[in-house]
């Protein structure tokens, strides 16, 4: 029987850098913006406090490797961390993964996700409208130098591979400019670096878009189906309520977590170069306030029953291509991580590996 494998996205924002302490103010993390977060609502849960791990910085081993360990646990395959290269060689928040790729600890399985998006200010309570760092594309000869700073973690023994290929993802596909010629370039190196190729999965938000990321190269789509509900399942009477509540009593946009996840799963993740996403919940209004999406009563238990319905529906695929990836492992401050805290201890944990002990007892 095939094993589902659980790929949780890993957000390194946890240690200040100099960039964010110009940007946001001295020792910005993503904590900071936990920390302030206010309720909207009655049952708003804000602040969300961690429990096990506590307010942590990434730049400590110990951290790292308890984290790992949590995870392996529970019956997470690996953390795809985020990673910044904005161009020409800029690259920011590398530390955390840098020092894992070369430690050799913790021995946990790991690949790497392009996040090929501006940094906008905005998102963290910063009121401009221009770009802070801008992300470019410099065409074959930044391709290649791109290529090989993220070589050495190709070779790794436990960087994550799929049909023998390590798995590289990216955030916004049809943001690159001559993603052929892209792909391709990756896919000579790799070749000529000794492996057998890349496994480039490309994210979107948009099931539309599915068909025309694998005719551009991609060998598979990672699709986050977040925004459905909002988007398709909302009536125009409620769209009408929301922009009420967020305009007029300052509540923020919200929905039920129950009837957004109706929307989390389609008929397109059966098929095999499609990697549908689990979330566990919603909140972004910690980073933009009462204009972030928040999803209401979200439970370790209704997350459960989602993560049983999207192994069902890869249950059917071969080899290494039963992927979930879990959005996300620690992205706090968008209300979206698994790691404990102070309402619902491991509770997110246990939904994930009771699901997969269904799975494998099935």
């Amino acid at each position: 029987m095939n094993k589902v494998r659980v790929i949780a996205f890993y957000l390194p924002q946890f240690h200040p850098i100099p960039e964010n302490d110009r940007w946001y103010g001295k020792g910005f993390t993503e904590w900071t913006n936990v920390g302030k977060a206010k309720p909207f609502f009655r049952g708003h849960y804000q602040p969300q406090v961690p429990a096990d791990l506590g307010y942590y910085d990434l730049r400590v081993p110990e951290t790292r490797l308890a984290q790992a360990e949590m995870a392996r646990e529970y019956g997470i395959e690996g953390f795809c961390y985020w990673h910044y290269w904005f161009g020409e060689g800029r690259r920011l928040l590398e530390r955390p993964f840098n020092e894992v790729l070369q430690s050799g600890s913790p021995d946990f399985p790991f690949c790497l996700g392009w996040a090929n998006h501006s940094w906008k200010g905005i998102y963290n309570g910063v009121k401009t409208k221009e770009a802070l760092i801008e992300q470019t594309y410099g065409g074959k000869t930044d391709y290649e130098r791109h290529f090989y700073d993220v070589l050495p973690a190709f070779l790794d023994k436990r960087y994550i591979t799929v049909d023998g290929k390590p798995f590289f993802l990216i955030f916004a596909p049809l943001e690159i400019p001559d993603s052929i010629k892209f792909i391709d370039c990756w896919q000579q190196l790799a070749i000529a670096n000794g492996l057998k190729g890349i496994h480039f999965v490309a994210h979107t938000y948009q099931p539309d878009d599915i068909d025309k990321l694998l005719s551009m190269g991609y060998d598979a789509v990672n699709i986050v189906r977040l925004f459905e509900y909002q988007r398709i399942g909302l009536s125009f009477f409620r769209k009408a309520i929301n922009k009420i509540k967020r305009e007029v009593f300052n509540h923020g946009f919200w929905c039920e977590y129950s009837d957004a996840m109706k929307y989390f799963s389609a008929e397109e993740d059966k098929n095999e170069n499609v990697y549908p996403t689990i979330v566990p919940n919603w909140d972004h209004s910690p980073r933009t306030g009462r204009f972030g999406g928040i999803l209401k009563n979200s439970t370790p238990k209704l997350f459960r029953k989602h993560v049983e319905n999207a192994i069902n529906l890869i249950s059917h695929k071969s080899g290494e291509h039963q992927i979930l990836m879990l959005k996300s492992w620690n992205e706090w401050a968008e209300g979206n991580y698994v790691e404990p805290d102070l309402k619902h201890g491991r509770g997110y944990l246990e939904a994930i590996r009771e699901a997969l002990q269904i799975k494998t007892n099935d």
